[in-house]
């Protein structure tokens, strides 16, 4: 296999939606950063997919332009290694220039486009790219691999791989326990080209399950670590175009201090990679901490270009306050003190409740109880800045991979994903007594509050017909939130700072009101001679009859109790 080549920058692996013609296509690097402006998004295998791709995109771009302006020149105040393109001197705060990366923001954002330099670095580490180069591009070399691991799992003895049918997130088999309702046939599980096993290597270092036996030596034991972007609760930024959404997710000017950007491939010798992450170090930088390796991956080729893919664990650094993460919500950490945030990661549990439910794990309504996502802080710094237009729509998305809970495997069992549509001025409003981001959270509590008093008329009526009224009720409470998203983000969608506001709250809660009852009437007309009849409960000491007809004027009072109409 020594002859192959496949080389992400020439090669096409990344699948995209061409705006020309709606259609998917497969373009290598170098096309995608010419070109990102006509394609509509990446359009990869699975979402959570798309975002693994979209940070590796992003590291590259962090890298770049953290070093080189929008012409391709180098920033007055660094020495950049003209063969290396590395930067050589540690720069001063006083030197630093910090506008001088928000020109460059600012000069590609308007022409469209990103630029030259972008190619040139890539050309420059071209070899670090190869899937069967020296140094494979994702991986390490058999040596590199037998210098950290135990001796029973050096590649020699051919223990301690990884199947393809695992890697691929879509099927997520072990060779222990089959997965039946999967993609591919049984025969097939293990077959993949070679521009999908890029996609699936790059996703699976990022949402790593633990089923892994091989760790690397270390002095201090470690339990296996599941991939980084397996335990956030994604959010980012989704533009127009896949430039703007590039973009919109380019965290270039937030800092005070230069940060110098080390993604994974700059590394010359591997070794020293797998020293640093035995440090349990969280990366300062964007790009390290986007091409965040949870896995040491050796392949070895047979014949017909088919993997044998050998894999051990790497120590994985706390996400416990990592606000270097910019996507991801938080929530406060249940065992640190009262300043400890971690990402509030889904669960089983949250799977039916979406994004606009948790509007506050998103946008600081009350500063004193909550952490922002850096992503949402970065795009309120382009609104002040003036480099968003105020009324601009900002699409903040969500792809989730949802594990199984299981501590011994952490299996994906579900991915979401899921958006929030928001005009900049309203995310960002200021109006201290009008301001949009507490009114809305205010509203979202309302609707919940609706949505509670619903549960409780199914729940009456679930008891009513002798059910479990509690799992009766969840059945139709999820179908009342499904009902309530499209018209939830449709009015959130068209807020804007020119509305009057109390009159925009009460046609929410029109629109709310009509849900309900219209709901609670479906519920009314499979009413059955035993829902009529009722049932005789206790409350506050008497003897009451229940029935559908008590239990509905009952949520009609609530209504009315509850919504200010």
């Amino acid at each position: 296999m020594s002859n192959q080549v496949f080389n992400l920058v020439t090669d096409p692996w990344i699948k995209v939606i061409d705006k020309a013609t709606n259609q998917d296509k497969e373009v290598s690097l170098t096309e995608l950063f010419e070109n990102a402006q006509h394609y509509s998004r990446l359009a990869g295998e699975m979402r959570s997919q798309d975002l693994a791709i979209l940070r590796f995109l992003l590291a590259i771009l962090t890298t770049v332009y953290s070093r080189f302006d929008a012409d391709g020149m180098g920033y007055d105040w660094l020495e950049i290694d003209t063969e290396t393109l590395k930067i050589i001197n540690s720069v001063d705060e006083d030197d630093y220039e910090q506008d001088d990366l928000q020109k460059t923001w600012q000069q590609l954002f308007q022409q469209g486009h990103f630029s030259k330099i972008v190619i040139q670095y890539l050309k420059r580490y071209q070899k670090r790219f190869d899937l069967f180069g020296e140094q494979p591009f994702y991986q390490v070399t058999a040596d590199e691999y037998d210098a950290v691991v135990p001796e029973r799992k050096k590649v020699a003895t051919g223990s301690g791989t990884v199947s393809v049918k695992q890697i691929n997130r879509l099927i997520s088999e072990s060779n222990h326990t089959p997965d039946i309702f999967t993609p591919k046939t049984d025969g097939e599980k293990n077959h993949v080209s070679l521009d999908e096993l890029v996609r699936w290597l790059i996703m699976y270092q990022n949402f790593t399950g633990v089923t892994d036996k091989t760790k690397v030596d270390t002095n201090e034991k470690f339990s296996t670590p599941s991939g980084w972007l397996y335990k956030l609760n994604p959010v980012f930024a989704n533009g127009a175009t896949l430039f703007e959404t590039l973009m919109l997710n380019l965290i270039l000017f937030t800092k005070k201090e230069y940060v110098t950007q080390k993604p994974v491939w700059e590394y010359e010798d591997l070794q020293d990679y797998v020293a640093n992450r035995k440090k349990l170090i969280l990366p300062d930088d964007l790009a390290g901490l986007y091409t965040t390796w949870s896995r040491l991956l050796h392949i070895e080729w047979d014949e017909q270009s088919q993997p044998t893919i050998f894999s051990a664990g790497l120590p994985m650094f706390s996400n416990k306050n990592a606000f270097i993460e910019p996507m991801t919500t938080w929530k406060p950490d249940s065992q640190g003190g009262a300043e400890d945030f971690k990402p509030a990661v889904k669960s089983t549990r949250s799977l039916g409740i979406a994004m606009w439910r948790n509007f506050g794990q998103y946008v600081n309504v009350d500063k004193s109880i909550s952490h922002e996502p850096g992503i949402v802080t970065w795009l309120h710094i382009l609104e002040k800045k003036g480099m968003l237009v105020p009324n601009k729509q900002l699409n903040l998305s969500t792809a989730v991979l949802v594990s199984d809970g299981n501590a011994t495997s952490q299996a994906p069992i579900a991915e979401i994903a899921d958006d929030l549509v928001v005009k900049a001025e309203v995310l960002f409003d200021t109006k201290e007594t009008q301001r949009w981001p507490e009114r809305i959270e205010n509203i979202i509590d309302l609707t919940q509050q609706i949505g509670k008093d619903y549960w409780q008329f199914v729940a009456n009526v679930g008891q009513i017909r002798n059910l479990d009224s509690r799992q009766f009720a969840s059945e139709y409470s999820a179908k009342f939130y499904d009902r309530l998203n499209e018209p939830f983000k449709q009015w959130l969608a068209g807020l804007s700072n020119d509305d009057n506001r109390d009159e925009k709250e009460l046609e929410w809660q029109r629109t709310l009101r009509k849900i309900v009852l219209r709901s609670a009437e479906e519920l009314m007309n499979s009413s059955t001679s035993r829902d009529i009849r009722g049932i005789t409960t206790v409350r506050k000491g008497k003897s009451v009859i229940q029935n559908i007809f008590t239990s509905n004027n009952n949520l009609r009072y609530n209504l009315k109790r509850h919504l200010n109409l």
